[in-house]
């Protein structure tokens, strides 16, 4: 088991910027509408018919979420262009959605909109300080989530199929982000994960990889991204497991998948195997409060761009723990790091090494 050296110099770091400029991406999962209610505190009310506490919005947020966090980091590391496939529903939600992915300047070609489909939802109420500028986020209440708890239609499948496999000889990299827990129930069905498996297999010059909250141990001939947890399950393990654990898992799934994996530890950085070859590249302290939702879909997109654009596995590690220190300081909301704060991160660290 190896340990990484420091983070990629300023030059090479640029090198990477100029070639992720002209990448074409594409981010194939579950797009997720984040629906923030930013409630006052200050004026909270009781209902007169149930006695509840009535909390009052005085701001709303919509952005992308989930599989649309990876594409919005994606965006800011300059990505030339990215192509979203997956769906919404015909309701607002849905509208809301598109047009947040719209201000990320995606490719909406591969988006579905489906008139019996939800639009995948996190409606999340939050509490803020008013007095204080920019009104910060203070708390987050309880979260609503609206998600698609029957099976994709199977026409609704064929259709982003269609869409991969008539796009993919144009695109340098694809995220797989199967963030539904109800299995069949998202993008990501067994259909569409065993065609991707098939091109990934046809097509080794293409970066592929995948992220899934229940279903990691099932792709193979891919780059994977469990976190720490998820390996463990993939494995059959349950706990918290050790860094000598996730070592192993990770060597384990390597071998299973044939590709590399990387898999995220939290504080603990990140564990790249490659075969037998294991290496750490610690993740990165900073100081403050932090918000780490988020962080594991800004690590996708940095591992993903990095990779696409030439990076060693390392390099990919090392941008991805870089990026992910920036977004865990962005609270009450999914992050983005942009190439000039990864820069200035990756300068503070090599300086403090």
């Amino acid at each position: 088991m190896n340990g990484a050296a420091g983070p990629p110099t300023t030059r090479r770091l640029d090198e990477l910027w100029a070639r992720i400029h002209q990448l074409r991406l594409a981010v194939v999962g579950d797009f997720f509408l984040d629906a923030y209610y930013d409630c006052d505190p200050e004026l909270a009310e009781r209902s007169v018919e149930t006695g509840r506490v009535c909390h009052q919005v005085v701001r709303t947020r919509r952005q992308a979420g989930a599989a649309g966090t990876v594409a919005a980091n994606l965006a800011a590391l300059g990505v030339g262009a990215i192509h979203a496939v997956g769906f919404c529903g015909d309701d607002g939600e849905g509208y809301e959605l598109r047009r947040a992915m719209a201000r990320l300047g995606l490719d909406l070609a591969g988006f579905v909109v489906c008139a019996d489909r939800f639009t995948p939802t996190y409606g999340k109420p939050c509490h803020i300080d008013t007095s204080q500028p920019g009104a910060p986020v203070t708390q987050e209440l309880e979260r609503l989530d609206v998600k698609n708890r029957q099976p994709t239609p199977t026409g609704l499948q064929k259709r982003l199929l269609e869409y991969v496999r008539d796009q993919v000889g144009s695109w340098s990299g694809v995220a797989i982000l199967d963030q539904a827990n109800e299995a069949e129930c998202g993008v990501v069905t067994t259909r569409l994960r065993g065609a991707l498996t098939r091109t990934a297999r046809q097509r080794p010059e293409t970066v592929f990889l995948a992220d899934s909250r229940e279903r990691i141990g099932q792709f193979t001939d891919l780059c994977i991204k469990p976190n720490e947890f998820e390996a463990a399950r993939a494995l059959g393990h349950g706990g918290r497991p050790s860094p000598t654990a996730s070592a192993r898992h990770a060597a384990a799934l390597s071998a299973r998948t044939g590709r590399p994996v990387f898999l995220t530890a939290g504080a603990r950085g990140i564990c790249i195997a490659d075969g037998d070859q294991v290496t750490w590249v610690p993740a990165i302290a900073v100081s403050g409060p932090i918000d780490p939702v988020g962080a594991g879909d800004t690590t996708s997109a940095a591992l993903l761009a990095s990779l696409a654009a030439g990076a060693t596995l390392v390099e990919a590690a090392w941008i991805a723990v870089l990026a992910a220190s920036i977004t865990v300081q962005q609270l009450g909301t999914t992050g983005t790091a942009t190439r000039a704060q990864i820069r200035c991160r990756s300068r503070e660290v090599r300086r403090g090494a």
